[in-house]
C-alpha cells in the first residue's frame, strides 16, 4: 500500500479573482516520487503552484496537507512542511551562500530571532549534501546561475520539510548544470524520501525523472499519469502546436522538435 500524500489536490479550481484559468485539477504528491507539471507559457503552470503553496486562494476543490485542509495551516506550519524552491535570478543582495541557506530555517525560528548554532548546522550540512559547501562565503551575486539554483534548493532543504515544490528548476541553465540539478532533484525523492513537485518546458525532463506527469493546456489538465503516456506526439502537437520526435537513445525515450 503506498504512502499518504504529503501535499493533494482534489478537483482543484485555479485561477485569478473569479476567472478559472484551469479547473478540475487533482494529484497526490507521495514521499519519495516525483512529479512533472507540463505545458505551454501562460497554460496556468504557475498559477497552479501558487495555488497548492497556499499564496493563491482555490476556486473551487481543496488542497490538503498532510491530510488536513491547507487554509487550516498557519503560514508558519505551511513552512515546517512545504519547501518552495523559485526560478533562480541574478539576486539583488550580496548575501553569502550560506546566509541564504540558513534563510530556510526562518519558521522554525521565534519572531525577530537570528539563527542559532544548531540553524547553521543544518545550513552548512544542506550545502555539503549539494556538494557546494565551497560557496558558502561566496555572494549569491557572484556565483553562477546553476549554483544559484542549488543555493536556493538548499535553502529548501535546510527547511526540512516533507514536500518540496520547484518551479523550472533548470531554466536558463547551460547543459551541464542542468545534469547537476536534475541530479539532485532525483536524489530529493530517491534518497532522502521528499515528495517533489517540478515544473518544466522539457518534456525529457519527466521521462527521464517523473514517476508521473501532469501536462496543463488549452485551459485543461491532464493526467497524473506515467509520462510516457502524456509525452506523445499528439499530445505535444496539441498542448505545443509543433510536431515532435519521440524515440530511443541509450535506453530510454527522449523528445526533440520536429523542424
Amino acid at each position: 500500500m503506498s504512502e499518504a500524500p504529503v501535499l493533494a489536490a482534489r478537483g482543484l479550481s485555479v485561477g485569478h479573482g473569479r476567472r478559472v484559468v484551469v479547473p478540475d485539477v487533482s494529484l497526490a504528491l507521495r514521499p519519495g516520487r516525483i512529479t512533472c507539471l507540463l505545458g505551454p507559457n501562460g497554460g496556468g503552470k504557475t498559477t497552479l503552484l501558487r495555488t497548492l503553496l497556499g499564496l493563491l486562494p482555490a476556486l473551487g476543490g481543496e488542497v490538503t496537507l498532510a491530510g488536513r485542509r491547507l487554509a487550516d495551516w498557519s503560514r508558519r506550519e505551511v513552512a515546517l512542511r512545504l519547501a518552495y524552491v523559485p526560478q533562480a535570478g541574478a539576486g539583488g543582495f550580496a548575501y553569502p551562500a550560506r546566509e541564504v541557506v540558513a534563510m530556510g530555517r526562518a519558521a522554525r525560528l521565534p519572531l525577530l530571532a537570528a539563527p542559532g548554532r544548531a540553524d547553521m548546522m543544518a545550513a552548512e550540512a544542506a550545502l555539503a549534501r549539494l556538494g557546494i559547501a565551497h560557496l558558502a562565503d561566496r555572494p549569491v551575486t557572484e556565483i553562477s546561475g546553476g549554483e544559484r539554483q542549488l543555493v536556493l534548493v538548499a535553502r529548501a532543504l535546510a527547511q526540512e520539510g516533507r514536500a518540496i515544490i520547484l518551479d523550472e528548476p533548470t531554466a536558463s541553465l547551460d547543459f551541464g548544470n542542468q545534469a547537476r540539478v536534475l541530479r539532485e532533484v532525483r536524489a530529493l525523492a530517491r534518497r532522502d524520501g521528499l515528495a517533489v513537485l517540478m515544473t518544466t518546458h522539457q518534456p525529457d525532463h519527466a521521462l527521464l525523472l517523473a514517476d508521473e506527469a501532469l501536462l496543463i493546456a488549452g485551459g485543461a489538465a491532464r493526467g497524473p499519469a506515467p509520462p510516457a503516456a502524456l509525452v506523445t506526439v499528439d499530445a505535444l502537437r496539441e498542448a505545443y502546436g509543433v510536431e515532435a520526435l519521440i524515440g530511443t537513445l541509450g535506453g530510454r525515450q527522449v523528445v526533440a522538435p520536429a523542424i
